[in-house]
């Protein structure tokens, strides 16, 4: 059985050359593939069964289409050239109000690879110099650059494909919600 850390005990280093930014915007333009595939043929009862205050793995998905704006809003911090990244709703209230269990799964994936193809095709618009750009983060309190928000995107995203992952094949409960 494993267990997923929770998100908030995550720890990041941004190291990283600022190159590897068109592995890290691939990284961002599969995560709806992966995803899809990961649900694709469950049943409806499976993807919405959660343990007592614990989302669904449906309610993992429509969180991931949930935090696509902010993912925006803060790649526009960037361009605009703010002094701080946007802050998050770290109660993460949109998803708990959603209602996601109630929606079409397909509804839910349709529109979230909408919202993943536009962010990353606005990053693609974008020179490439500006990925080296560093705007300190609100919650982490640490400088990050446009390539480190992308990659702190992507682990995100894996942290919540993993959690989907280990409850639609009955391994371990989530440890946390986001």
């Amino acid at each position: 059985m494993t267990k997923t850390e929770k998100w908030f005990d995550r720890k990041f280093e941004f190291s990283f050359p600022m190159e590897l930014y068109p592995n890290i915007c691939m990284r961002l333009r599969g995560t709806p593939a992966r995803l899809e595939e990961l649900v694709r043929g469950r049943e409806h009862e499976h993807m919405v069964r959660a343990a007592k205050g614990k989302w669904s793995a449906q309610e993992h998905t429509g969180h991931l289409l949930d935090l696509e704006p902010l993912w925006m809003a803060r790649a526009e911090d960037f361009i605009a050239g703010r002094n701080e990244l946007t802050v998050a709703d770290l109660s993460n209230r949109k998803t708990f109000e959603a209602g996601h269990n109630q929606r079409a799964l397909g509804e839910i994936l349709a529109d979230f690879r909408k919202a993943r193809l536009k962010l990353v095709g606005r990053l693609e618009e974008l020179n490439p110099q500006l990925f080296r750009s560093a705007i300190p983060h609100p919650r982490l309190r640490v400088p990050m650059r446009l390539v480190d928000h992308l990659f702190f995107v992507a682990e995100h995203d894996d942290h919540h494909l993993t959690m989907i992952w280990e409850m639609i094949h009955d391994r371990a409960l989530p440890a946390s919600q986001s």
